[in-house]
């Protein structure tokens, strides 16, 4: 990491912390709570909660299981911000305050009637489903408690509910809950899960290797330990898997506090509050991103990464990490805190012991056997030998070969380290047997690199990563493996490849995203001859695929009041509609999660009537028509 970005991130801790200090309490009583005011309310989700590509800002407030319930307008203000979308946050309002802050309601059902017509006006001005306005700011004032909408299902939502969120003029998300809604009642304290142990430097070990280790808490009396000691030596740094819980529901809500204390001094904390909006993606940096991909776990780290620029974290000495000495005791206290203060301690102990190394047993290995990994920046070998004496495995970098002695055994196995940073190996050799590994390059952060072999070429953006990147780039038939689908990016990265196979249509090929499952997503592409740039907001696995097929469109009903469609795509997906009658536009609303359009009338009084023509076009420019009468 560079100098400045280390400096810039010293002035980042120390201009957060003064600012938490001298932050005023929110004035208890200004927002009212905006579904069901004065009666009992229950969240399904919360400040901080950890998503696939974004912390949860605001609260997810429950809604009976059912829409249309009335949404009132937490304060007085006027509406600045109007949005219609099939995805993300659906239909959602923008009310901005006195007090400089906004809020917003989203996944709503329908708007109150004159923002409604106004809504519904500009779409059939426009011809759009998806809008997105800003209106004047005497024209829709509201004043507290004013019904503003009707709760709803709409956009990513995963069932009926009110998303509320707070935020200020730089689009920092608050965390509802500090105004002191009297609506919600939580005195249930986290739950701990799990703690991660990370080993953050070669010489790090964690009960006598170099791997992360995870430990289940112990409950007793209240108290959280771990039933053993923990035997380590080097630099390491904690995770922990921790959720919330509201009185009376099950729902795995977000822990918005962690500190940290080594031997009664905080070494680090963070606190989930006044989220950047366009920060928010990288809580793929606050937690352990690959164990998450893999198993959907969700282990906060307890000390800030490379490449983390949240203004979450008090961690001045060592950025929270600990780094064990040998002989040396650690008693270690995690406290978990929730918005109502609610704790949970975990306590437990860390004794540094010197790594020595030992001789192995072979086990029951028959055939010599060689795997590695990367961890960071560390190049981990596992060989299992057949003989009593562990023979060395033999590294080729830069064409000489230099022999990798075991820094330890496992079983049968020797483990092997190597610091990447000292240059790309291009094989190992054991007992015999090669194995070429497909390292390319070593990509450094900060700054512009492009990377160029027979299959692709790859330019980073000074903003593409986090932090150095090892890079494994290489082609397997049609499918192009860029990185590590468990290393995520921080900005996308532009990737030109010349697919091999012959293509029959070209203008319907695009780039797809394969997923860890049987999951692909079209990410496009420009065409230039024979060749194919896109950008790759994610590393894995990619294919030039073609949609030849259009669209299918069903007619689900039709009456002179509405008529309604279900339309779909196999492979591209659904980019268009247009739907007429005798020639006019006629306002389909989209549900994407039914797959399905229905039409709403401009003026309600006329009914439908005549000749309906549907159209419907997906990203690859396959059409589909459908006509019918009413």
């Amino acid at each position: 990491m560079k100098l400045n970005k280390r400096l810039a991130l010293l002035f980042a801790y120390l201009f957060t912390t003064l600012a938490a200090a001298a932050q005023p309490a929110p004035e208890q009583g200004y927002f009212m709570f905006p579904i069901k005011p004065g009666v009992r309310n229950y969240l399904s989700g919360s400040m901080g909660e950890i998503r696939a590509t974004h912390f949860h800002g605001g609260l997810d407030i429950k809604t009976d299981q059912r829409e249309g319930l009335s949404v009132y307008a937490a304060a007085d203000g006027y509406i600045s911000r109007v949005k219609m979308s099939t995805y993300g946050y659906g239909n959602i309002i923008y009310v901005t305050h006195p007090n400089g802050l906004t809020t917003t309601y989203s996944h709503l059902l329908a708007f109150y009637d004159p923002l409604a017509d106004y809504v519904l006006r500009k779409q059939y001005e426009k011809e759009t489903f998806e809008l997105e306005l800003f209106p004047e700011k005497n024209l829709f004032p509201v004043k507290k408690g004013q019904i503003i909408a009707l709760s709803g299902n709409t956009g990513g939502s995963g069932g009926p509910h009110l998303h509320f969120e707070i935020r200020d003029a730089e689009d920092r998300l608050y965390n509802p809950l500090r105004w002191g809604f009297k609506e919600i009642i939580d005195t249930t304290p986290p739950d701990l899960l799990g703690l991660g142990i990370q080993p953050l430097n070669i010489h790090a070990r964690i009960n006598g290797e170099f791997a992360r280790r995870e430990f289940t808490p112990k409950k007793t009396n209240g108290i959280h330990t771990l039933p053993d000691t923990v035997f380590a030596h080097g630099l390491i740094g904690f995770e922990l898997q921790t959720i919330d819980r509201y009185d009376d529901t099950q729902n795995r809500n977000g822990t918005q506090d962690v500190t940290v204390f080594v031997n009664d001094r905080q070494v680090y904390n963070h606190h989930i509050d006044r989220v950047p909006f366009e920060l928010s993606k990288q809580v793929s940096q606050h937690v352990n991103y690959g164990v998450f991909r893999r198993t959907g776990r969700t282990f906060q780290k307890a000390y800030v990464d490379y490449g983390n620029d949240l203004p979450l974290y008090t961690a001045p000495q060592n950025r929270g990490r600990l780094n064990v000495q040998a002989d040396s005791v650690y008693h270690i206290k995690l406290v978990a805190k929730d918005t109502y203060n609610n704790t949970s301690t975990l306590n437990f102990v860390v004794k540094g012991q010197k790594p020595v190394f030992t001789q192995g047993a072979n086990g029951k290995v028959t055939k010599p056997q060689l795997s590695y990994e990367i961890i960071g920046n560390i190049l981990k070998v596992n060989a299992s030998d057949t003989s009593s004496t562990p023979r060395n495995v033999e590294m080729v970098v830069n064409n000489q070969r230099l022999m990798l002695v075991p820094s330890y055994t496992k079983g049968a196995a020797s483990v092997s380290l190597y610091d990447l940073r000292g240059g790309l190996p291009e094989s190992l050799e054991f007992c015999g047997t090669t194995t070429l590994l497909d390292l390319q390059a070593t990509i450094p952060s900060g700054q512009e690199y492009s990377f160029t072999n027979r299959d692709m070429t790859i330019r980073f953006e000074k903003e593409s990563l986090y932090d150095t990147l090892y890079l494994q780039a290489k082609r397997e038939g049609d499918v192009y493996t860029i990185g590590d689908y468990f290393i995520p990016l921080h900005k996308p990265v532009k990737v030109t490849i010349t697919p091999s196979t012959p293509l029959t249509d070209k203008s319907k090929a695009a780039v797809y995203y394969l997923g860890l499952g049987k999951g692909r997503g079209m990410l496009g592409g420009v065409w230039d001859g024979n060749s194919i740039t896109f950008s790759a907001r994610a590393m894995g696995k990619f294919k030039v695929l073609e949609d030849v097929k259009a669209p299918t469109i069903r007619l689900l009903s039709k009456s002179p009041t509405q008529i309604k469609f279900r339309i779909g795509d196999d492979l591209s997906g659904v980019n268009s509609f247009r739907c007429e009658v005798n020639g006019k536009w006629l306002l389909m609303k989209y549900e994407h999660k039914t797959a399905t359009i229905y039409s709403e009338k401009l003026d309600k009084s006329i009914p439908l009537s005549g000749k309906v023509v549907l159209k419907v076009k997906d990203n690859a420019g396959n059409e589909a028509e459908f006509v019918t009468t009413i």
